[in-house]
């Protein structure tokens, strides 16, 4: 035997041995699943050794981690469409688990389940690059959001059933929903019709906390209400408050970002949000109440929101199912010039109530000035040279040359273009939602291909462009809406009551001033109770071709719209 080359191969085997030691860092090194104990400083700790070793892995056993905000990392960041001054002064947010500064990571689930308690962020990606997140569970033990059924219905009163994972304390004959460190105040219902599965907004629980409430049994309560309240038995109110202190996933100032085959039950104030990010891929990311427990709400607000990201964005193979807003938002942020400082120089601030205080302009970005009456983009592009912030709402920006002279300052906007992305959206599934399926802004390419939109309160896509209420983002110029189906959409209104819609929010229409551009929706189905299809103002070059359109009878309830199709200062149309 050539026992020097046994010894050469136990040592290059041992060598490799310790470098895959070094290279994967194991949670269960640090806590264990399943304890139903508090993990987070543990898988904290985990994180931080990553960081501090340079490891490519961060592994998870497969089990259940119990994530409580005692002992979380706590850090103020500023979310773009989340909360104003007044709503929430504080923007110190809770977060589970903080990957700050991480580079080329993978993170392996291995199937575990992180099971959330009281109101946090889940998981924070600060200025990472090279992030990979794959087969992994998110839920909260009590989602901050309630589920009631009606289950009788008189005239002197009606019993409801509480979901076993909602919460309620009743003094002096008032309810209220209360969860692990917090109580529901400002709230907001959707109802759920056990027949047509629609979405709508309800006046139900409003009805239901001014009247006298009485626990007849464990998650069976009764409350006096006026003989005219008649709701459906079998309808389900969901509840949640308006205020957005916290968000799911937050993905902020990071590059080249993949969640794969990730399934998420709940998400608090906003859903998974990256804001000023490169590179976003979800693939397999199934947003969807856990049915194993019987809920039918998933996120108290977007599923997906997008802001001033750049690079490209790919959303495929994707289920999206109970959000209490948008289930994928996309757009940049439009600051308005408030004054002219010099020839170069401008003071601009942050419009909206939710969003302010993020970084939306960099040296050597590449910006637009915006005509706010017309959206439209102004010919030249120019080059942020300096940015000062003078607050969290407002700012000095300088060019490297001069600004347009016919600004009108006080109106007109600046939009980030080097912060806009690609967008892909293929083979997902929307349904359960009471306002749009998707909303797109971006002066990029867009492709919506091969996706199912069933039952979306509002418009199944809706393109807008806007600096005068959201302020999100400008003009698009090249989507491509192809081979998707849509069914039984815009029940609840949006634009025209339209299935698609494009809707900028000039207030001057003119069809030789277009605000979007070449729009081709091609060899889709649209399957529809009612009339209006397509809505579009200040578009020129919209194709619609080899699309069916077939009635269906899911409600006599028309929007009174007859009109298939609605142009408003459009030009170039074929149909």
């Amino acid at each position: 035997m050539n026992y020097r080359l046994v010894i050469s191969a136990l040592l290059v085997i041992s060598s490799v041995k310790g470098q895959s030691s070094r290279d994967t860092v194991y949670v269960s090194d640090y806590v264990k699943p399943n304890t139903y104990e508090n993990c987070v400083e543990g898988i904290q700790k985990a994180i931080d050794v990553c960081k501090n070793r340079g490891a490519k892995v961060l592994s998870f056993e497969k089990g259940r981690y119990d994530i409580w905000p005692e002992n979380a990392i706590r850090k103020e960041y500023f979310v773009s469409n989340t909360s104003t001054e007044q709503e929430c002064p504080s923007k110190v947010k809770t977060i589970g688990l903080l990957f700050d500064g991480l580079k080329d990571l993978e993170i392996a689930g291995n199937d575990a389940l992180l099971m959330y308690h009281g109101k946090m962020i889940m998981m924070a990606f600060d200025q990472c690059k090279g992030i990979k997140v794959h087969s992994l569970t998110t839920d909260f033990e009590r989602p901050t959001a309630s589920e009631i059924e009606y289950i009788k219905v008189g005239t002197e009163g009606v019993d409801v059933r509480f979901h076993r994972d909602s919460r309620y304390d009743i003094r002096d004959g008032k309810i209220s929903l209360i969860g692990e460190g917090w109580r529901s105040n400002i709230n907001h219902c959707i109802e759920w019709d056990k027949d047509t599965h629609f979405f709508t907004y309800s006046g139900g629980w409003n009805t239901l906390a001014g009247s006298t409430a009485k626990e007849i049994s464990p998650g069976i309560v009764y409350f006096d209400t006026p003989s005219t309240f008649q709701p459906k038995e079998g309808n389900i109110l969901t509840v949640r408050d308006i205020i957005r202190d916290q968000v799911g996933i937050f993905i902020n100032e990071t590059e080249n970002v993949e969640l794969k085959d990730i399934h998420i039950s709940y998400m608090h104030g906003l859903g998974i949000v990256s804001q000023y990010s490169t590179d976003i891929t979800m693939n397999h990311v199934n947003c969807i109440p856990n049915e194993e427990r019987g809920r039918i709400l998933a996120s108290s607000a977007d599923f997906m929101h997008f802001s001033g990201c750049k690079g490209q964005i790919k959303i495929n193979n994707c289920r999206f199912e109970g959000a209490h807003d948008d289930p994928i938002n996309i757009h940049a942020t439009n600051l308005r010039v408030i004054a002219k400082i010099d020839d170069k120089t401008l003071k601009l601030r942050f419009m909206h109530g939710q969003s302010y205080g993020f970084t939306a302009f960099h040296k050597g970005d590449e910006v637009a000035f915006i005509k706010a009456s017309q959206m439209l983009r102004m010919d030249n592009i120019y080059t942020v040279d300096h940015v000062k912030k003078l607050s969290e709402r407002e700012m000095l920006i300088s060019f490297t040359q001069p600004i347009p002279k016919d600004l009108e300052i006080g109106h007109d906007c600046l939009e980030n273009m080097t912060y806009t992305p690609e967008v892909e959206i293929r083979n997902n599934y929307f349904t359960r939602t009471s306002t749009r399926g998707l909303l797109v802004t971006t002066p990029r390419k867009v492709v919506i291909e091969n996706n199912v939109f069933e039952k979306t309160g509002m418009s199944a896509i809706l393109i807008e462009s806007d600096a005068e209420g959201w302020f999100e983002s400008g003009p698009v110029n090249d989507v491509l809406i192809q081979n998707n189906t849509f069914i039984d959409c815009a029940y609840q209104g949006g634009p025209g009551n339209a299935i698609i819609a494009l809707n900028p929010s000039n207030s001057v229409v003119n069809p030789n001033q277009s605000v979007h551009r070449n729009i081709r929706i091609i060899n889709n189905t649209f399957k529809t109770f009612d009339y209006p299809v397509l809505y579009a103002k200040s578009t020129q070059g919209i194709l619609f071709q080899g699309n069916r359109i077939e009635r269906t009878f899911t409600t006599d309830k028309l929007s009174g719209n007859k009109n298939v199709f609605y142009f408003n200062g459009c030009k170039d149309v074929v149909i």
